[in-house]
């Protein structure tokens, strides 16, 4: 039977960045994942792409992520805020000095990177494929028994499977949940015009529609990822079209702005909805992620929201263990469930009110919408504030967050 300090069960992008993280920190860790790496780390196994925030990214780089993410990301120098293809628009623009808002990454160069980075650290096990027969978290400790019959056993169980995280029904957890009934459609294009690291957000009232700058291609062409939001009713005759006819769909809605479009990658979608923990902790356990909270994809922040997660978690148990606490202390667990539980509710709140606003029918709404891009574009604290929170650096910043080691 092997004993580890931390358990997390899920290897996906939150899951897997925290294992290396407590690594880092001399912390031992076993990551169990049912998901075989070789199907994962595969060409056509995830064509999505995420934006990380500049402070997220700051804590890959301190955990020895970023190194092997060099030239992979398209830094997001600008962000672009609009109700339909109207000219008042809001426009985040950091000072040069400031940096990037953040970069945008293929989902894949970021599995290969933390992948790589997993495998050559010292006090991380990975058990993949493995699946969790029986899960047993009491006082004294936590047992995971897979389903080959081996058994490890530590202080600590992270859950990190995602929305559906059967470790956060098991440990009767309750959760608000609502479908927005619409589904986001994703693709990757290439373009006429280049996009300048501009982050497009428009919104229309079946959905946002997102235009995510990524590097050029290695034969120099311009390329973005889309995420389309459609009314789920619409949605299979969407995913129906011929290429021909959803470039065209798509060059109508992007108002031309980046020119003539072509589909370099499988078309695929996933429904909306949001859900968030009543709370993100139990006897022994914690909740990082999807696991804990899923929002809509508006701004960007889903797991930006985890990575936070990560930060926060690994510096109270570094702190904690270093005063000689148990990983699975109470009193540790319940500092990270003040420090992440505010923080995670208002950035899902947000979320959900801006997808209500921009979804609201009539020209009142639309003519209030617009006014409200407009003032907030005028006005320079709250607009620094928008801005810091898409950079992820509002709140109390783990230091993780900020860069450092802790």
């Amino acid at each position: 039977m092997d004993r580890y300090d931390v358990i997390i069960l899920g290897g996906g992008l939150v899951g897997l960045t925290l294992g290396i993280a407590l690594a880092r920190h001399q912390i031992s860790v076993a990551v169990i994942d049912p998901a075989d790496p070789e199907k994962t780390l595969a060409a056509s196994f995830d064509g999505r792409a995420s934006a990380v925030a500049s402070a997220p990214w700051r804590m890959l780089e301190a955990i020895g992520v970023g190194e092997r993410l060099a030239g992979r990301g398209c830094p997001i120098a600008t962000i672009r805020v609009q109700d339909g293809l109207s000219p008042e628009s809001l426009m985040f623009e950091p000072a040069a000095e400031d940096g990037a808002l953040g970069y945008m990454f293929e989902n894949r160069d970021l599995r290969l990177a933390l992948d790589a980075t997993a495998r050559d650290i010292e006090g991380l096990t990975l058990l993949r494929p493995a699946r969790p027969a029986e899960v047993h978290r009491d006082l004294d400790g936590v047992r995971v028994t897979l389903a080959d019959g081996q058994t490890v056993e530590g202080a600590l169980l992270i859950g990190a499977e995602g929305r559906q995280s059967p470790t956060r029904e098991a440990a009767g957890i309750t959760i608000a949940r609502w479908s927005y009934d619409h589904v986001a459609m994703i693709a990757s294009i290439a373009h006429e015009k280049p996009h300048g690291g501009t982050a497009y957000e428009i919104f229309y009232p079946a959905g946002p529609f997102a235009i995510l700058p990524l590097i050029d291609g290695a034969d120099g062409e311009h390329r973005s990822a889309l995420v389309w939001t459609v009314d789920a009713k619409h949605a299979p005759a969407m995913l129906g079209l011929p290429d021909r006819a959803y470039q065209a769909e798509a060059e109508k809605r992007m108002g031309g702005m980046l020119g003539a479009v072509r589909i370099i990658s499988p078309r695929s979608s996933y429904p909306l909805g949001f859900h968030h923990a009543a709370r993100i902790t139990d006897t022994r356990l914690a909740l990082v992620g999807d696991a804990a909270h899923g929002i809509h994809p508006i701004a960007g922040q889903g797991v930006n929201l985890g990575y936070r997660d990560v930060a926060a978690l690994t510096e109270v148990l570094v702190e904690g263990m270093r005063l000689g606490m148990d990983p699975g202390d109470a009193q540790l667990l319940a500092r990270y469930q003040r420090w992440r539980s505010l923080d995670s509710f208002m950035v899902a709140a947000s979320t959900d009110g801006l997808t209500r606003l921009f979804g609201l029918p009539g020209r009142a709404p639309r003519a209030i919408r617009r006014f409200g891009l407009g003032a907030v574009q005028r006005l320079g604290p709250l607009k620094q504030r928008f801005m810091a929170e898409a950079r992820g650096e509002t709140g109390k910043l783990p230091r993780l967050l900020q860069g450092l080691a802790i």
